[in-house]
């Protein structure tokens, strides 16, 4: 396969980080697009935050959210993975549980070795991104594959 200076000029493995968001939606319908066409896999991750050293333990049960998320989650998923097998897509998926997403992200990148990656402006973030910066921005700066950058609106305000 031609490279170019380290870089698969056709994707074989995109990845699409997803919250499930209407946004990160977008971002899965233009990589479904992009993987039909150049017979491409996608790989879906989902991150889901751990709880930070406070209290917030005695009031929920740590090890049952991240269950039930790591479900729900499960369940999206399945959901995805059939209509893009009917579309004759091949995708995988995994689930992380950790409060580092950029990192669980480039991670992933590496250990999956994906070629490109296809994610969306803006998600379910509420107010991490006026406190620790956009998710998608870290991941645009720190990613040594081609990413893909989907312009989605901003998500109304709570």
């Amino acid at each position: 396969m031609p490279r170019a200076k380290g870089v698969k000029l056709v994707p074989k493995k995109i990845l699409v980080p997803i919250d499930f968001s209407p946004s990160s939606e977008a971002a899965l319908r233009q990589a479904s697009a992009l993987a039909k066409q150049l017979h491409a896999e996608i790989h879906l991750v989902h991150v889901i935050p751990m709880f930070t050293a406070t209290k917030i333990a005695d009031f929920v049960p740590e090890a049952e959210f991240a269950a039930e998320a790591k479900k729900e989650a499960e369940r999206q998923f399945a959901i995805r993975k059939s209509v893009l097998a009917g579309r004759g897509i091949k995708a995988s998926s995994s689930i992380e549980v950790s409060n580092d997403v950029v990192g669980s992200v480039l991670n992933l990148i590496a250990t999956k070795r994906i070629d490109m990656m296809v994610v969306s402006t803006h998600g379910v973030t509420g107010w991490h991104p006026l406190v620790f910066g956009s998710i998608t921005e870290k991941l645009v700066k720190l990613a040594r594959i081609p990413v893909l950058l989907i312009r989605s609106a901003q998500p109304a305000a709570a």
